[in-house]
C-alpha cells in the first residue's frame, strides 16, 4: 500500500493558474475580476490550483446580507493528476482562505449540471446545497464558452467578433459558511443533495492527465476581503 502524497497548498502566480485552468479546467479561461490563487503540490510537483473570485454576479453577496467583501465565489478547481482527494485539497484551501481574508464569511459555489456535475466535492466537503438555478446566456468566443462579465473583461465587449450567444446550462448553488453565525443563518436554506446523475462527480474531470506543470511563484492577487497575513 503506498503512502499517501506529501500535499501542500500556497499562493501561486496567475501565470501558474492560467496555465492550471487551460490545461485541466473545462472551461479553459479564468474568470475576470480580483482573485485569490491556491496552488495545490504534492511531493512537490504543482498539481494545480484552487480558485477564489468576486464572481459574474455583483450581487452575490446581497441574498444573505452581506456586503461584499464578505462573500467570494469558488470559480475554479483546476487539477491534473493527483492523488489527494478534492475534499481534502478544497477544506484545505477553505481553512487557509479564511485565516488570511478575515473579512470573509461565505464562500459560494455552483456544480455546472451541463458538465454532468452534481456538486459531489462539496456534499463530501459538507457544503450546503440551496437549489438548482438556470443558466444566464453564455459567450462562445472560439471554442470557450464565457461569461459576458468576462468576456467584457477580455474584449471590451459582451459579443466579441465572431462570437455566438448559447443558453447556459443549470447550476447547482452550494453555499460553505466560514463562522459559526453565518452557518445557523443560512442553514434554514439547506435542501436535500442532488444525485449523481453523470459520469463526473466534481468541477475536475475523472481523467485527469499531467504531472508537468507551471513554476508557480508566491504571489498574491487579493479579493476585496482579504488581506495578506502570515
Amino acid at each position: 500500500m503506498s503512502s499517501p502524497p506529501e500535499l501542500r497548498l500556497n499562493w501561486c502566480s496567475h501565470e501558474a493558474a492560467k496555465y492550471a485552468v487551460e490545461k485541466w479546467h473545462y472551461s479553459k479561461s479564468l474568470p475576470a475580476g480580483k482573485s485569490v490563487k491556491i496552488g495545490t503540490w504534492e511531493n512537490g510537483v504543482f498539481v494545480g490550483v484552487v480558485y477564489f473570485s468576486c464572481g459574474a454576479n455583483p450581487h452575490l453577496s446581497s441574498p444573505y446580507g452581506l456586503l461584499k467583501t464578505e462573500a467570494c465565489e469558488l470559480t475554479r478547481v483546476a487539477l491534473g493528476n493527483h492523488k489527494a482527494a478534492v475534499s481534502r485539497i478544497l477544506k484545505i484551501a477553505l481553512l487557509f482562505l479564511k485565516r488570511h481574508c478575515p473579512l470573509l464569511r461565505l464562500v459560494v459555489s455552483y456544480a455546472d449540471d451541463g458538465q454532468g456535475h452534481h456538486g459531489g466535492i462539496y456534499q463530501a466537503g459538507g457544503w450546503l446545497f440551496v437549489g438548482t438555478h438556470s443558466g444566464e446566456r453564455a459567450i462562445v468566443v472560439g471554442n470557450k464558452k464565457i461569461h459576458p462579465r468576462t468576456a467584457y473583461a477580455l474584449y471590451g465587449t459582451t459579443r466579441p467578433q465572431g462570437s455566438s450567444v448559447v443558453a447556459a446550462s443549470a447550476k447547482h448553488k452550494y453555499l460553505m459558511p466560514l463562522d459559526d453565525d453565518m452557518r445557523k443563518q443560512i442553514e434554514k436554506l439547506r435542501k436535500p443533495y442532488p444525485k449523481r446523475v453523470g459520469s463526473a462527480d466534481s468541477g475536475t474531470p475523472l481523467n485527469q492527465s499531467g504531472r508537468d506543470g507551471a513554476n508557480p511563484i508566491p504571489t498574491l492577487h487579493t479579493i476585496e476581503g482579504c488581506s495578506h497575513g502570515s
